[in-house]
């Protein structure tokens, strides 16, 4: 018994020996990587490298992440060198020069990586921990930025594959679907047979570069007209609408992003997009393609002491509109979830209308992430649903409130227009809540 503690100790040294020799063979690999100019062997130390890295623990990934940072960074005084040409001659030969001398040798490194079997799979992971430890790891950012760049460029929705998912889907695929889904939680088998039946479609991205793997999806339901409630879509009691002629809506009701390596990587925009467009070839009658979507900071807003913005309502209603975000978050959040009686339901979703636009009038983009997404993809805010989400989760961050954003075929470039220039495009019956 005695002997345990110092064979613990033993064994503990050991591995932090292996580690660390592991480590310094991988910085060996990436040198001689960005050193190799045969193809063949470029491609052998590529797997080779990320063999190791694959065997590094946590921390001593941590360390080559740093090591990345530090190490492979661009010559600062060939970066000045190379500026002062350009702007002195400003020719095209020495921009050329400039944005080679800038780029840091770690991108170059992971291209390399990139050729071997499974190597985007391993940077997106890769770019995943990173993500997770940049609050507390600035120096980073740099290493960040460029997988990002990379990234962006590697999944190009050009590459991806738009693929439908249904019950007869292979089993591992539906498993991750279950696992990955962000929005509205799928419980077991059930639960998912029915979000695949005739009146609803699931989409997914997928990329050559990962098998098997959905990148991101989009739930949808074909209705009759824009739903107010999420309720009625997700119950696993509701006889499905077979008869294709009384689809008139197609809404969008759950995104989930499956890779969070890719963050920062826009995909959504152009699933939407891809989507609508599958829908109208399918189904030709279908009259409007919405969402109902969640609202995660209402309640944040209501709680803030953020002033409502001079001129967008009234001098007395938006009096009466501060002295009930004073009076009604206590009283909410006792309550807990349910239904909102009528005239306070009326003055949250005028509160509601202010949050969503008010945010993008103030030089810069929504507050609300959801507001964001669909607003910067060329929706128009259509409406807004009080009651629409009376599960736990909906009453902590929204008090239940939801929103319908629109994407109208013939408008979107013109809705992105808008917002680009700051201003939200809003229905008739939003603006009517606002004198």
């Amino acid at each position: 018994m005695i002997l345990d503690p110092m064979i613990d100790a033993i064994r503990k040294a050991r591995t932090s020996s292996n580690q660390a020799n592991l480590l310094k063979d991988l910085v060996g690999d990436c040198d001689r990587l960005l050193g190799s100019a045969g193809e063949s062997i470029s491609l052998g130390l590529a797997g080779q490298a990320l063999a190791r890295f694959e065997q590094l623990d946590s921390a001593h990934r941590g360390e080559f992440y740093d090591l990345l940072a530090a190490r492979y960074n661009p010559d600062p005084k060939a970066v000045i060198a190379a500026a002062k040409r350009y702007e002195a001659a400003g020719l095209a030969e020495s921009l050329v020069q400039l944005t080679e001398a800038a780029e840091a040798p770690r991108q170059e490194l992971f291209r390399r990586l990139n050729r071997a079997d499974r190597g985007t799979a391993c940077l997106v992971r890769m770019r995943s921990e990173i993500l997770a430890n940049l609050k507390k790891h600035k120096q980073l950012a740099a290493v960040d930025h460029d997988l990002q760049h990379l990234l962006r460029s590697w999944f190009n929705p050009g590459f991806l594959q738009l693929v439908q998912i249904d019950w007869n889907s292979p089993a591992s695929l539906l498993e991750k679907v279950i696992h990955h889904e962000a929005v509205h939680a799928i419980d077991g088998w059930a639960d998912l047979r029915r979000r695949t039946e005739e009146d609803r479609r699931l989409f997914a991205y997928f990329h050559p570069a990962l098998p098997g793997e959905p990148l991101i999806f989009v739930e949808v339901a074909l209705v009759r007209e824009m739903p107010r409630a999420i309720a009625p879509l997700l119950a696993r009691q509701s006889a499905p609408d077979a008869q294709a002629r009384n689809y008139k809506v197609a809404t969008f009701y759950s995104i989930s992003n499956c890779q969070p390596g890719l963050k920062g990587v826009n995909l959504g925009n152009f699933l939407i997009k891809r989507v609508v467009e599958a829908l109208r070839r399918e189904l030709p009658q279908l009259q409007r393609f919405c969402t109902l979507s969640p609202v995660p900071s209402f309640a944040s807003f209501l709680q803030s002491k953020e002033p409502i913005k001079p001129g967008l309502l009234k001098a007395e209603k938006a009096h009466r509109m501060e002295k009930l975000r004073e009076t009604v978050v206590p009283l909410l959040t006792a309550a807990g979830p349910g239904p909102l009686p009528a005239p306070l339901a009326k003055d949250l979703s005028t509160l509601c209308a202010v949050h969503l636009i008010h945010s993008a009038t103030r030089g810069y983009l929504p507050a609300d992430p959801v507001a964001r997404f669909h607003l910067g993809n060329g929706a128009r805010l259509m409406q807004i649903n009080p009651n629409g989400d009376q599960s736990a989760k909906g009453s902590m961050e929204s008090h239940g409130f939801m929103v319908n954003y629109a994407y109208e075929p013939g408008e979107i470039e013109a809705n992105y227009e808008s917002f680009a220039a700051g201003e939200v495009v809003v229905a008739k019956q939003v603006k009517a809540m606002l004198p």
